[in-house]
C-alpha cells in the first residue's frame, strides 16, 4: 500500500533537526552562549516549526517556516527597532532559510488573562500595536522587498474574485469583486496610509516580556490597510470576553486606544472609517491566509464578513 507524507513531517526529518541544532548552536557561540540541555520541539504544524533551547542564560527559542512564511524573520528584523521595545530584535535570523532564534518573551496574554479576569491589558497593547504601524509607514518598499504579501486596498477586489473561484462551496449570499472594490474605494477614502498589518494578532500573540507587552509571530503579516487588523482583533478574539462568549465584551474601549495614536496623527473621528475596516479585514484575513488544502478557515472568515460571526 503506498503512504503519504504529512507535511509537519519535514519538520521532524533527521536532516532537518541536525541542521538546525546546528544553526542554533553556531548562533549562540557567536554571542558567548551554548545549549544546555535538550531541544525541545514543542510546537509543529504544516507551516511551521518551534523548538525551546535550554541555555545557561534561560531559554530561548527557535523558528522555521515553510516558504509561504519564510519572510517572518527578516520583517521582524525590520520592525523591531521602529517598535519602541515592543517586537523584540532576533538574537539571530537568516532570510534565506526563514530560520530565527529569538530570546524568551516572558507569559502569553492568553494564560494571563484567566487569572486577570480583565481584557484591559488589550488597551496598552492595541495602542502601542498602532504606533508599530505608524512608524512602519515609510518602510513599505522595505518590507514587500523582504517578502511581506501585498494586500494594499487596490489588490483585494481582485484577489478576492480569485479566491471564491477556487471555492467549490462559496456562500451564496457573497458579492462580487465590484461590491469590494466599493468598500475599498470608500475606505481609502480617509487618506490613512497603508502600513505593515499582523493579520492574525491574537492573545497567543502578545507576550508579557520585562513588563512591557510585545507583539510576536508576524508570519502570516502582510502590508494592507492598516485597520483592517480590527476584524481579527477586535471582533474575532476580544468581542468574545474572558469567557469566549460572543459579544461579551464592549469593544469601545479596546477601539479607542487602537485608534487613539491615528486620530493624533491624521486628526478627525476615525470610527466609522474602523467599523468598515473591521468588515473589509476579513475579506483579507481571507485571501491573505487561505489554504487551498484546508479551506474550513477560509469559509469561516468569509461568514464573517457577511455576519459578523462565525
Amino acid at each position: 500500500m503506498a503512504t503519504t507524507t504529512e507535511p509537519s513531517d519535514r519538520w521532524r526529518d533527521p536532516g532537518f533537526l541536525d541542521a538546525a541544532h546546528a544553526w542554533i548552536a553556531a548562533r549562540l557561540a557567536e554571542r558567548g552562549r551554548s545549549v544546555a540541555g535538550a531541544v525541545e520541539q514543542p510546537h509543529v504544524t504544516d507551516w511551521s516549526t518551534v523548538m525551546r533551547v535550554p541555555t545557561e542564560d534561560g531559554a530561548v527559542w527557535f523558528k522555521a517556516n515553510d516558504d509561504t512564511m519564510r519572510h517572518e524573520a527578516a520583517v521582524t528584523a525590520l520592525i523591531a527597532p521602529l517598535s519602541a521595545g515592543r517586537v523584540p530584535m532576533p538574537l539571530a535570523g537568516d532570510p534565506r532559510t526563514g530560520w530565527l532564534l529569538l530570546a524568551d518573551a516572558g507569559p502569553r496574554l492568553r494564560d494571563i488573562i484567566p487569572r486577570e479576569r480583565s481584557l484591559e491589558r488589550w488597551h496598552d497593547v492595541l495602542e502601542a500595536y498602532a504606533r508599530i504601524q505608524l512608524a512602519c509607514e515609510d518602510e513599505v518598499d522595505a518590507l514587500l522587498a523582504a517578502g511581506l504579501p501585498d494586500r494594499r486596498l487596490h489588490t483585494l477586489p481582485a484577489a478576492y474574485a480569485d479566491l471564491l473561484a477556487q471555492l467549490d462551496d462559496a456562500d451564496p449570499r457573497l458579492p462580487d469583486a465590484g461590491a469590494i472594490d466599493d468598500l475599498c474605494a470608500r475606505l481609502a477614502s480617509y487618506g490613512i496610509r497603508e502600513t505593515v498589518q499582523h493579520d492574525d494578532l491574537h492573545d497567543g500573540q502578545v507576550f508579557l516580556g520585562g513588563g512591557a507587552h510585545q507583539v510576536l509571530d508576524w508570519g502570516d503579516a502582510c502590508i494592507s490597510h492598516p485597520f483592517l487588523t480590527l476584524a481579527v482583533t477586535l471582533e474575532g478574539v476580544v468581542a468574545w470576553g474572558v469567557d469566549d462568549e460572543e459579544g461579551s465584551e464592549d469593544l469601545e474601549p479596546h477601539l479607542a486606544a487602537y485608534l487613539r495614536p491615528y486620530e493624533e496623527r491624521y486628526a478627525g473621528d476615525l470610527r466609522e472609517a474602523a467599523r468598515l475596516a473591521m468588515r473589509l479585514g476579513w475579506v483579507c484575513r481571507a485571501v491573505n491566509g487561505h489554504l487551498p488544502h484546508d479551506p474550513g478557515q477560509t469559509h469561516t472568515r468569509l461568514r464573517m464578513f457577511l455576519d459578523g460571526r462565525p
